[in-house]
C-alpha cells in the first residue's frame, strides 16, 4: 500500500549511536502506554483504537508512508460522522482524488489520546479485501510527530513516549531521515549498476523494494536481462500493473540485504517523486529491526531483532486472493503464470489450501509462498468443488 506527498530532497546525514537523541538539557522522554499489535503479511502493523466518544473499536494500519491520519469511507457512513468538503487531493499508485474530511476529533488507543486530529477520507475497501481484515483507517504524520514511538517486531508491542532526551537501545544504528511528512533515507542499490539513491521509508507497503520505470531506466540500475515478471500490486487508487525482479543488494547505514525482491511500474502519477527520490522502501525490510520512530527530534533507530535473517518472499503464483463477503476469492489471474497453468480462473472460490479449510486469508497466502511448492487446492467453480494442482513459482 503506497501513499505519499511530493516533497523536496536534501542532503540526509546517518551516524551509528548507542545514547541518548535530542538535546541532552532536555527533559527525559517519559513512556506513556504499551499498545500491542497485529502483525500482517508483509510486515504490516495493526492497532486496535477508537475515535472522539465512539465505542466501536477500528482497525488502523501504522504507516510512516502516510502524510497525516485518515479514516475508511464507510467507517465514517456507519459511525455517522460529520464530514468537511476540502479542495486538498491524495496521490496513489492508481489515481488522484480529492479528499473530505472529519475534523477535530480524538484517536484513543490504550492509554494514550490524541486530540484535534483531522482525518482524511478514503476508500480502503481493497486494503481490507488484501488483507481480510478490516481496514477501518491509516495512523501517519499526523499521530507519529507528536511522540516518540517504539515498534517491536519481536513482542507485537508499541511504546508511545511524551518527547525529550531519549535513550536507545545498544547496538543499533540511528538514522537522521529528510523528514517533511514522510521519512526519505538514503540507501544504495547494486545491480547492473551501483546507484545511490533517496527513498520514502515506508511501513504501510507490505514489500521490500518500489522503483519507478523511469528511475530504473535512466540509472540503468537493473542488470541487463534480468528476470522480469509480471505481477499486480494493489494501493491508493486500486490495482496496478507492476514487474517483479530482484537486485543483487540493497544497502542502508550498516546493513546489507542481498537479492531482494522488487517492484517496478510505470509511476503515471508520480507517487515515488521521480527524479527527487527513486521510489520506496517497504515493511518487508524494516519488519527486520525494532524501531524507534522519533519525529520530534527527525531520528530513527534500527535495532536489528529476530527476524533480521529471514528470506524474503521470492513466490509467484501470478494470482491475486482477496476476502469478499465471507468469501476467499481469486482474481486477476495472469497469461501464462503457474495460477492459469494449473487451470485456476477468477472468480473460483477457494475452499481449501491443503488440508487447512480455515478460510484464513493470511493462513493461506503463507502457504503460497514457498517457491518450488506443489500446492494441493480445492475451489468451487459454478458450484461445483475442483481439485487443482498449482506449482508455485520462483522470481530469482
Amino acid at each position: 500500500m503506497i501513499k505519499g506527498l511530493l516533497l523536496l530532497l536534501c542532503a540526509l546525514q546517518l551516524f551509528a549511536v548507542n545514547g541518548t537523541g535530542q538535546n541532552a538539557g532536555e527533559q527525559p522522554a517519559a513512556l506513556i502506554s504499551k499498545v500491542p499489535f497485529t502483525l500482517l503479511t508483509g510486515g504490516i502493523v495493526i492497532l486496535r483504537a477508537t475515535v472522539g466518544d465512539q465505542a466501536d473499536s477500528l482497525n488502523f494500519v501504522l504507516d510512516t508512508g502516510s502524510g497525516g491520519i485518515s479514516l475508511d469511507s464507510s467507517t465514517v457512513e456507519y459511525l455517522r460522522l460529520p464530514t468537511v468538503e476540502s479542495d486538498r487531493t491524495i496521490r496513489g499508485i492508481a489515481g488522484i482524488r480529492k479528499v473530505k474530511y472529519v475534523t477535530n476529533m480524538s484517536l484513543n488507543l490504550p492509554g494514550v489520546t490524541t486530540d484535534h486530529l483531522n482525518f482524511h477520507i478514503n476508500d480502503y475497501d481493497i486494503l481490507t479485501s488484501v488483507y481480510g481484515v478490516r481496514i477501518d483507517g491509516i495512523i501517519g504524520f499526523s499521530f507519529l510527530n507528536r511522540y516518540i514511538v517504539k515498534v517491536n517486531y519481536d513482542t507485537h508491542i508499541m511504546e508511545v513516549w511524551e518527547p525529550g532526551r531519549f535513550t536507545y537501545p545498544r547496538d543499533g544504528y540511528l538514522i537522521n531521515p529528510l523528514l517533511s511528512s514522510i521519512p526519505v533515507i538514503e540507501a544504495n542499490i547494486k545491480d547492473g549498476n551501483t546507484v545511490d539513491a533517496s527513498f520514502y521509508l515506508d511501513t504501510g507497503a507490505g514489500l521490500s523494494l518500489l522503483l519507478s520505470e523511469a528511475f530504473a531506466t535512466d540509472t540503468k540500475v537493473i542488470k541487463k536481462g534480468r528476470k522480469m515478471t509480471l505481477t499486480q500490486a494493489e494501493g491508493l487508487g486500486g490495482k496496478k500493473p507492476m514487474y517483479l525482479t530482484t537486485v543483487k543488494r540493497i544497502k542502508f547505514g550498516p546493513f546489507r540485504f542481498r537479492k531482494v525482491p522488487t517492484h517496478i511500474f510505470v509511476d503515471e502519477f508520480n507517487v515515488t517523486a521521480y527524479p527527487v527520490l527513486g521510489g520506496l522502501l517497504g515493511n518487508d525490510i524494516f519488519r527486520r529491526f525494532n524501531l524507534v520512530i522519533n519525529y520530534p527530534a527527525k531520528e530513527i533507530h534500527f535495532l536489528p531483532n529476530s527476524h533480521y535473517s529471514d528470506g524474503f518472499d521470492y513466490s509467484y503464483t501470478g494470482m491475486g486472493i482477496y476476502y469478499v463477503n465471507g468469501e476467499i476469492i481469486i482474481e486477476d489471474v495472469l497469461e501464462g503464470s503457474p495460477a492459469e497453468m494449473a487451470g485456476l480462473k477468477g472468480g473460483d472460490r477457494i475452499l481449501a489450501i491443503g488440508n487447512n479449510f480455515s478460510n484464513n486469508i493470511q493462513s493461506y497466502k503463507n502457504m503460497l509462498q514457498v517457491p518450488g511448492a506443489k500446492i494441493k487446492m480445492i475451489v468451487i467453480r459454478d458450484g461445483q468443488p475442483i481439485n487443482i494442482n498449482l506449482k508455485v513459482r520462483s522470481i530469482k
